[in-house]
């Protein structure tokens, strides 16, 4: 497989054409090598606009999906963000290229030694990998923007609260097959703003499923 085509096409077929024109994220994803973050055996699939199983039942987003949400976060390049789900670690890796630093969290300990070796490969320096469950606890301190890698039934007051004035979170939220990928944008300690940004279906998080805890 000649990887640059398939990148180039990816990109411009597929990221482009559903309305990702972010010229810092389209270099990005043009930047890091997807096809080092897919599992052995699906280096053909590592440019496709399709899921791709990681084990533990968690799936790589398609390149559509993780345009539409590093567009939606709109890092400058001095953000301190957060990443709910590791996974295979190149959002992780895209997410490290846009801002100041990344902390990322998964529950699955060989989630986190994968994305170690892949980053260091790349030679990607400004992340923190932590073994964490998301709903359960976060990390400390707040951050400027937040990436949920798995969808929620309900949104948890919690990702919202560890935003920074300013900050921005992307989630998708709801009950398959219809969710709502959706920005949370925190203005100050009380004024929020929520934007449903297309409807999609993405497996969730581990114990995605809450009571409902947080209006907007």
């Amino acid at each position: 497989m000649n990887t640059d085509f398939a990148r180039q096409q990816m990109i411009e077929q597929q990221v482009r054409a559903w309305g990702v024109f972010d010229t810092n994220v389209l270099d990005a994803l043009k930047e890091v090598p997807r096809e080092l973050f897919v599992p052995e055996g699906f280096a053909a699939l590592a440019f496709a606009d399709s899921e791709i199983p990681i084990g533990h039942g968690q799936m790589m987003m398609t390149p559509t999906i993780e345009g539409r949400l590093l567009q939606a976060l709109a890092l400058a390049g001095g953000e301190k963000v957060l990443e709910i789900g590791t996974g295979s670690g190149f959002l992780t890796a895209v997410l490290a290229k846009l801002s100041a630093h990344v902390t990322s969290i998964d529950i699955y300990d060989d989630f986190l030694d994968a994305a170690r070796r892949r980053l260091d490969e790349c030679e990607i320096e400004n992340v923190d990998l932590i073994k964490m469950d998301g709903m359960q606890e976060l990390p400390e301190g707040s951050f400027d923007a937040i990436a949920v890698t798995g969808s929620v039934q309900t949104l948890d007051s919690r990702f919202a609260d560890a935003l920074n004035p300013g900050g921005r979170l992307f989630v998708i939220v709801g009950d398959s097959p219809a969710m709502s990928a959706t920005r949370l944008t925190r203005f100050d300690v009380d004024t929020w703003q929520s934007d449903t940004l297309f409807e999609t279906d993405l497996a969730p998080l581990i114990d995605g499923a809450l009571p409902p805890q947080f209006s907007f």
